[in-house]
């Protein structure tokens, strides 16, 4: 089936979205890092490798660690044990598959920072625990959840579907009494520049970048693509096409169709179907999904081409490039966002 569909997406420019309260969320977590004990990192099952920050990555080094992949009933049922093996092999990291709203998989988060506090009661008579990752990792869905399993407490942070929720490092909230486990939530982090634009489409498919930003029906097209190269036709039976297809335009007719999504006179609304469409997939309803490749090669390939020292020099330099990148967005969203405070000064005709 596959041969009938385009085997490979071509889209010419990548998605870059860092807001000013993500350069100040850096600028926090750095400043906060010193009275943290605990680094819990939340990533998406879906995109297990794309939702690596290597700017949190880069912040949390020398911290206590434990990597929370969330949203696994979303994912492929192969990627709990293929990343858990990976990153012990690659990283000699603990990892960790939840959903928030699983009681006994979120328990093992509390338990994991309980443990710890007691190994060493003397270095920690409390343990504080940052819960940091990009943005819609669902790290305020964890934070509550961990909070109503420990003291029963009601929510403590504001949660959606909606990338980029949690503006500021959040109040440090108790999670449990024996022992003292404290949790801070924070702004989800974006990293300052996505080179590659099929990657930075994957972060936006599940919902990591606020989608004012997005050509949604690029981004649907992207879905459709994916949808097609694993065979998955799901989206034939629920839109009632008559076959599956490789035109946009055709499916995205028969979403708005379904779903009475029509301008004023009566043509279709083709933004509010592509919408819809992906809202789909991020809510499960086509299946579940594994966007990044996670065969052995692939693993290699990016924990590689990640570690510092196997390295190549055109890697270093074209890594020094990006980060040059970053910098400078950085430093213009600071900018922009010392400006936008600065007091104006108002002159009065006279």
């Amino acid at each position: 089936m596959a041969s009938r569909f385009r085997q490979a997406f071509t889209v010419e420019r990548t998605i870059n979205w860092f807001p000013g309260h993500m350069a100040r969320g850096i600028r926090e977590i750095r400043e906060t890092m010193s009275k943290v004990d605990l680094v819990v990192e939340a990533r998406d099952a879906r995109i297990p490798l794309s939702s690596i920050n290597p700017k949190l990555e880069e912040i949390t080094q020398g911290k206590e660690r434990l990597v929370v992949y969330n949203k696994a009933d979303l994912a492929l049922s192969a990627t709990a044990p293929t990343m858990v093996e990976a990153l012990k092999r690659y990283r000699n990291q603990s990892c960790l598959f939840t959903c928030a709203d699983t009681a006994n998989n979120v328990r093992r988060i509390i338990n994991f920072a309980a443990d710890t506090a007691r190994r060493d009661p003397w270095r920690y008579p409390s343990i504080t625990v940052m819960v940091i990752g990009m943005p819609n990792v669902g790290k305020s869905s964890l934070i509550n959840c961990m909070r109503r399993l420990g003291l029963r407490k009601g929510k403590a942070a504001q949660t959606g579907a909606r990338a980029g929720i949690t503006r500021r490092v959040g109040q440090i909230v108790k999670v449990l009494d024996e022992p003292t486990v404290y949790l801070t939530d924070t702004p989800g982090v974006m990293v300052p520049y996505i080179a590659d634009p099929i990657q930075a489409l994957k972060v936006a498919l599940t919902g990591g970048i606020n989608e004012d930003i997005l050509d949604v029906e690029i981004l649907a097209d992207f879905l459709l693509f994916t949808l097609n190269q694993v065979h998955n036709t799901e989206y034939q039976t629920m839109f009632k096409l008559d076959q599956p297809t490789d035109s946009l335009p055709e499916l995205l007719t028969m979403v708005a169709r379904r779903i009475g999504a029509l301008r004023k006179g009566g043509e279709y609304n083709l933004d509010t179907a592509a919408r819809f469409f992906i809202r789909q997939f991020q809510l499960g309803k086509l299946g579940r999904f594994t966007l990044d490749g996670i065969e052995a090669e692939d693993l290699e390939t990016f924990f590689t081409v990640h570690e510092p020292d196997a390295r190549s020099r055109s890697q270093q330099k074209k890594e020094m490039r990006q980060q040059r990148a970053q910098q400078r967005i950085e430093r213009q969203t600071l900018k922009r966002e010392r400006k936008a405070k600065a007091p104006t000064s108002t002159v009065r005709a006279r």
